[in-house]
């Protein structure tokens, strides 16, 4: 047998560092391929993020005939109060608009109310929130406003829907203004459609009912006791007067405050803001829904107003209605409880604490009872006004 001849310049050494530097190659192919799929997938994220934000973005619409509408006026409208800083005065206004997808909830009679009016307040150091209705049926001073087909309307005493119905959001905004002489930062237009996606992507709001209740008219058929509501019941919910309580609006908007609160508590215990699959579905029926002044019209400026306020503790988050009781002449009409009504505005203007309590609205007074004014709200000798909590329980009211 002819025994193996070695090359003598070969060692095994040398056969090692052969093997090793040809598998340098493969491991730097391996890892180039790896660096262009991780940016591949980085781009690939980044395109579709920025897709949705741009839908997001998109959603909105900007309110430009409003702001067009107010520069008039400037010189006559409240200046902000020194010294509140970054405090922010933003109107709500819930829309009845018929149109755009919002038919089922009623017939387009060519005019569009506010069907609900909220001034949130927003305090300079972000550490409270306080949201102030403002019934539809208040008799206020409006000023003299423009249609929206241009023509103008006089100055008169009439109840506050009239002003958004028949001058759109500047004419509620003066309005707004004449009453609490405090200045209006942003507004926020929402409608029906908005509300029931948004109630539907936080996977429902928790209510409580007192008695079953079946009212054809708010399309709701309910049972007693606590319960989940979607966004079709729960707009029926918070809009109904004659299947709930005993019809008043005083009732409907202290249920519509308890819906807030509870929506309120869903969208933080939920991890909603947190989790990018379940925020997208809710920034989009929310978005979706608003038309917004220029200052609140884009996403990052919303993003950056939510930002400010998602640390305010639950029970700092106020909802309360202005001080107000029957007006004589029309008892089916609201008025202003003077003076608490202007001891709130004057807090509400200066940024100072407000503080209020719980009583059981289901079990609220007549509207054809006068009031006394504690029961309207005064704060008057520390009594907080009436009112409630995001973090109150929606059946146990602590």
């Amino acid at each position: 047998m002819t025994p193996a001849v070695t090359d003598p310049g070969t060692t095994d050494t040398d056969s090692g560092a052969s093997a090793t530097a040809s598998a340098r190659p493969r491991r730097r192919r391996r890892l180039r391929w790896a660096a262009l799929a991780t940016a591949g997938l980085l781009l690939a994220v980044a395109a579709t993020g920025w897709t949705l934000y741009k839908k997001l973005d998109a959603n909105i619409r900007t309110d430009s005939d409003t702001a067009q509408a107010l520069a008039p006026y400037e010189l006559e409208r409240p200046a902000p109060v020194e010294g509140t800083g970054e405090a922010r005065n933003i109107l709500l206004l819930g829309s009845d608009n018929r149109g755009d997808g919002n038919g089922a909830w009623g017939r387009d009679e060519g005019s569009e109310r506010s069907d609900t009016t909220i001034l949130l307040h927003i305090a300079a150091d972000r550490h409270s929130a306080t949201a102030m209705s403002i019934p539809r049926d208040l008799m206020v001073d409006i000023p003299g406003c423009r249609r929206r087909d241009g023509s103008p309307t006089r100055a008169q005493f009439a109840q506050f829907n009239w002003a958004f119905q028949n001058g759109g959001a500047a004419c509620a905004i003066r309005t707004v203004e004449k009453m609490t002489d405090i200045r209006i930062d942003h507004h926020l237009v929402a409608d029906f459609q908005g509300f029931t996606e948004l109630v539907d992507a936080v996977g429902g709001v928790e209510v409580c009912l007192a008695q079953p209740v079946h009212d054809r008219e708010a399309k709701l058929d309910l049972p007693a006791g606590r319960q989940t509501l979607d966004g079709r019941d729960a707009l029926g919910y918070v809009r109904a007067r004659h299947g709930l309580g005993n019809g008043s609006d005083t009732q409907r908007i202290e249920r519509q405050q308890r819906f807030l609160g509870s929506l309120v508590k869903k969208v933080r215990s939920n991890g909603v803001l947190l989790n990018p699959a379940k925020a997208y579905p809710v920034l989009d029926a929310a978005t979706s829904s608003l038309t917004a002044d220029s200052g609140l019209d884009s996403l990052s400026e919303l993003y950056e107003l939510t930002r400010s306020v998602r640390d305010i503790p639950q029970d700092h988050i106020r909802f309360l209605t202005v001080p107000r009781q029957p007006y004589e002449p029309d008892i089916n009409r609201d008025a202003l409880v003077r003076p608490a009504a202007d001891e709130l505005f004057a807090k509400l203007r200066e940024d100072r604490p407000i503080r209020v309590e719980n009583k059981d609205a289901d079990k609220g007074e007549d509207k054809k009872e006068k009031n006394d004014a504690a029961e309207d709200g005064r704060d008057k000798a520390g009594q907080p006004y009436r009112g409630t909590t995001a973090a109150r329980d929606i059946c146990t009211n602590e």
